[in-house]
């Protein structure tokens, strides 16, 4: 958009004959030359109160800064020498400026400055001007200097030939010296100033001489790099154009080409790397192939890429941190309810780094269901270190060199997912997370779980071979730690390298308790909520989330309805509500619809008629508890029948359970008849579901000897255990998980191996099983006793 200029009015011209005071224009980047017209943009407020207290007087000296990058300049700022100029016009421009229009008239140095507000005021000296006598020297240095400067003019886009003929008709050695010197546009303010400082007029002739030969030289040289260039060229050259023109200034400024200087800046970062000498010896031997071989190679690039990633990888970089075990205990605490095995684990180890440094990294293995915070305990055993947190997942990893790297045979191969992590982490020490190992594939590629055999065996990994480095690489600093949802799947020379902790689930007064800590605060901050106008759970509301719409041994679920209420109160308030809500059951069902899981009372419910059972199993994602119904019919021809999708081993426990009712039919009043006349169904719900173990198998006896004596299960009672032929109850696994599994249901009392005793002590804490009655049996017998009610 056009500005309109607006011309400040000023007073008629009158210049004193003698000046000892004059105020001061202080500029940046400029120098005005006795007898030239310049114009001078000036904004600041100083200069714009100096331009309207002229008077008629319009006198003023115009002074370049030191620093053009001081806004406010003093004194100090200035150079002592200036120009005493006359200002003839001052026009208004945008943004509030003023374009000057100033001639210079004589050299001046300012010797003291009498005011510094609301502008600068000094007193002035004239410095007189000495032109030399003409001589044949002196006319043959003006001669060579007006030559100079017609070439420069004829060779330069920005001087006019005006310029260079009004050049020609200034005789006096000094006056053509400042009109050149203010008419130069290669000439920068420092050169400027110091011709402005010159008062022998000869001298400034000889330097403006020396500046028009340099700019003529410059010239012929950018002339002669365009047409050696140009010469060069063809059409199938094209494109590299701008390449060949830097080479050609590069060459002729003696600085190298562009190869040499990526060798030395190389070489320099594989100095500067800290690797150990058997990698260092084998780093310069690439270089040196690398200095010989032509940038067009294909090879180039993937030997330079190699020497990259050499030089960018942590060989000697660590954490440097001190290890501070109270501190961690605090942090780990902090970060997680509970999980105090795995937390004592943990301590113990920082405690050992703390008395002995040099301690090799233990590989550890967090095993557990979804949810229960194995990968942010990582996090968190990293903070408490003071480490960087390093992780990659293996869920589905297939091909070996993901671990190990791709051999150096083709463009694009690099290194494995180990190394590739440890350069993004920048130090050899992090603690570095192996997710989801349980999942890792196998194929033609080959195996990464036995390629993960030499990076989890400390006596190993000192020497980590990655195929696509082939130096050694040391990981026994490396804290690794690695996570997986169930062992089975793991190899066996994998487990023995690896310290199992497992994280086996939390109970509902865990839950509540991680929910109010962690999981409400953190998804109230995500969905925008805060403490005016947010939400706020009751215990009931959280119980209710946890009991009737999420079923898991960890927290993942239970987070996600929460955030699904913080959501429905996060479009409530953009509705424009401003209530804050209370969360109570009622809320709960309204927002998340209908539960989705069984009522405490269902368990009894199902129980009233007899040959059904309540047992207890152990799945990845924690325990769970199992009906098992048992059914009579007329018949007999078609024998046992069995449903649900029950595995072999649990077949097998079927056949064992119906072998020991037989055999023990007289003793509970069981006609033997029965079984010649009579098909038996057994049948475990939710059929889509595979089932198998051996641990439904006293559950399985008790279920078939319910309904053949017609005596009902005792109500809110679960049972698990092995079944022998001769009626012994062997131990099973997954004790923690059933047990929690059976009071999240509302199980009341629970019938366990003798002995799994040392696990109901070890593994569960008193306040999980306070309302739970464990009672521990070695027969059939006993359960028989314990789990059926008497008849009618």
């Amino acid at each position: 958009m056009a500005v309109q200029e607006e011309q400040v009015q000023l007073p008629a011209e009158a210049l004193p004959e003698t000046s000892e005071e004059v105020p001061v224009l202080t500029v940046r980047d400029t120098v005005i030359f006795p007898g030239a017209m310049l114009p001078i943009t000036v904004g600041r407020p100083a200069s714009l109160a100096l331009v309207q207290s002229l008077g008629e007087n319009r006198t003023l000296a115009v002074v370049a800064q030191i620093d053009p990058r001081v806004d406010t300049p003093g004194p100090e700022d200035l150079y002592p020498i200036g120009t005493l100029c006359v200002l003839h016009k001052a026009i208004r421009v945008p943004k509030e400026n003023l374009l000057l229009f100033c001639e210079g008239t004589s050299r001046i140095a300012t010797r003291e400055f009498t005011a510094t507000e609301p502008f600068l005021k000094a007193r002035v000296e004239k410095i007189p001007e000495t032109e030399p006598e003409p001589t044949p020297e002196i006319e043959a240095l003006r001669q060579n200097v007006v030559n100079l400067f017609q070439q420069i003019a004829a060779a330069s886009p920005n001087l006019s030939d005006e310029l260079a003929a009004s050049a020609a008709h200034i005789t006096e050695p000094g006056k053509l010296a400042d009109w050149i010197a203010g008419t130069l546009p290669s000439l920068e303010a420092p050169e400027r100033q110091k011709l402005l400082e010159q008062p022998d007029g000869k001298a400034r002739l000889n330097e403006v001489h020396r500046h028009l030969t340099r700019e003529l030289e410059l010239l012929e040289l950018r002339g002669r790099i365009q047409s050696q260039v140009q010469g060069q060229l063809s059409q199938s050259q094209r494109e590299f154009y701008l390449r060949e023109q830097l080479k050609a200034i590069q060459k002729e400024l003696g600085e190298g080409d562009e190869s040499q200087r990526d060798l030395d800046d190389l070489r320099q970062k594989l100095e500067a790397a800290g690797m150990p000498e058997e990698v260092k010896t084998e780093a310069q031997r690439e270089l040196k192939r690398l200095s010989q071989m032509s940038m067009a190679s294909p090879e180039y690039g993937v030997t330079r890429t190699y020497l990259e990633w050499m030089a960018a990888l942590p060989w000697n970089a660590t954490s440097g941190s001190q290890v501070d075990v109270k501190r961690a205990a605090e942090i780990l605490d902090q970060d997680h309810y509970d999980l105090e095995k795995v937390k004592d684990r943990i301590l113990d180890y920082l405690a050992v780094l703390q008395l002995r440094p040099v301690l090799k990294g233990p590989i550890l293995c967090f095993v557990g269901p979804p949810g229960v915070g194995k990968t942010s305990l990582g996090k968190s055993v990293a903070r408490a270190l003071g480490r960087k947190f390093a992780r990659i997942s293996m869920g589905g990893m297939h091909d070996e060199a993901e671990i190990r790297g791709h051999r150096r045979t083709y463009i694009g191969a690099l290194p494995g997912q180990i190394i590739q992590a440890l350069r993004r982490a920048g130090t050899r020490d992090p603690v570095f997370m192996l997710d989801e190992v349980d999942k890792l594939g196998r194929d033609f590629r080959g195996d990464p779980a036995s390629a993960l055999l030499e990076v989890l065996d400390p006596e190993q990994n000192s020497t980590f071979r990655d195929n696509y480095l082939d130096v050694p690489f040391d990981l026994s600093k490396v804290l690794f730690i690695t996570t997986a949802n169930v062992l089975d799947p793991v190899p066996d020379a994998l487990r023995d390298r690896m310290e199992i902790i497992s994280l086996e689930g939390y109970t509902e007064q865990e839950k509540v308790m991680i929910a109010f800590r962690y999981l409400i605060p953190r998804q109230t901050q995500e969905n925008g909520l805060n403490p005016e106008n947010g939400i706020q759970f009751s215990d009931e509301a959280v119980r209710f989330i946890i009991r009737r719409y999420t079923r898991e041994a960890g927290v993942r679920n239970l987070e996600r309805e929460i955030g699904s209420i913080c959501r429905k109160q996060a479009r409530r308030i953009a509705q424009g509500s401003t209530a804050k809500m209370e969360v109570t059951p009622q809320l709960v069902e309204t927002d998340l619809g209908a539960p989705r899981f069984r009522t405490d009372t269902e368990v009894a419910d199902r129980t009233r008629r007899a040959g059904v059972a309540v047992g207890l199993a152990w799945t990845p994602v924690g325990g769970d508890i199992l009906f098992i119904e048992a059914g009579r019919m007329p018949g007999g021809s078609r024998g046992l029948i069995m449903t649900g999708q029950l595995g072999p081993v649990m077949q097998e426990s079927v056949q064992a359970a119906l072998t020991w009712v037989r055999s023990g039919a007289e003793k509970y009043g069981i006609d033997p008849e029965v079984f010649k006349t009579s098909d038996i169904h057994i049948h475990v719900p939710a059929g889509a579901i595979p089932k198998d173990g051996p641990s439904a198998g006293i559950t399985m006896a008790a279920a078939l000897l319910s309904m053949l004596t017609e005596r009902c299960i005792r109500p809110k009672l679960a049972m698990t255990g092995e079944i022998t032929l001769t009626g012994q109850v062997l131990p099973v696994g997954g004790i923690k998980e059933k047990v929690l599994a059976a009071k999240r249901s509302g199980i009341v009392e629970v019938i366990l191996p003798f002995e799994n005793e040392v696990n109901v002590r070890e593994d569960l804490k008193s306040e999980q099983i306070a309302d739970v009655q464990i009672r521990y049996v070695k027969t059939m017998e006993e359960v028989v006793e314990l789990a059926l009610e008497p008849k009618g």
